[in-house]
């Protein structure tokens, strides 16, 4: 898939694989890649920036953990991430139902408008 396929849905796929549990970048890049059958590959050049500035609004919060003597920045939702993320799918499914309905159009019905 293009990676501008991406753009403007990339806070919202940050956020939703970090709504189960918090993860390190390398983890969310998985997660992404995983869920979505391996459709989209996310590029640390460009998670890190989008970790950072969703910290820098609120959205996430980080913490710095140890795993097997090595340091990693952990990025969790906060409150106010979980409600954007909520605004996030309820602008999604708005947008592939419009999308959806232009591009597979409903046949009309055979005897005119109405049943």
């Amino acid at each position: 898939m293009r990676q501008d396929a991406v753009r403007g849905h990339l806070d919202g796929l940050l956020l939703a694989v970090l709504e189960p549990a918090p993860l390190h970048g390398y983890a969310i890049i998985t997660a992404v890649q995983q869920r979505s059958g391996g459709a989209l590959e996310l590029r640390t050049g460009t998670i890190y920036p989008a970790l950072n500035r969703l910290e820098r609004i609120g959205l996430l919060r980080s913490t710095w953990e140890s795993e097997g003597g090595r340091k990693r920045r952990c990025y969790a939702l906060t409150e106010a991430g979980a409600r954007f993320l909520a605004d996030e799918r309820t602008a999604w499914q708005d947008f592939t139902a419009a999308i959806g309905s232009v591009l597979n159009p409903v046949a009309p019905h055979p005897h005119g408008q109405g049943a």
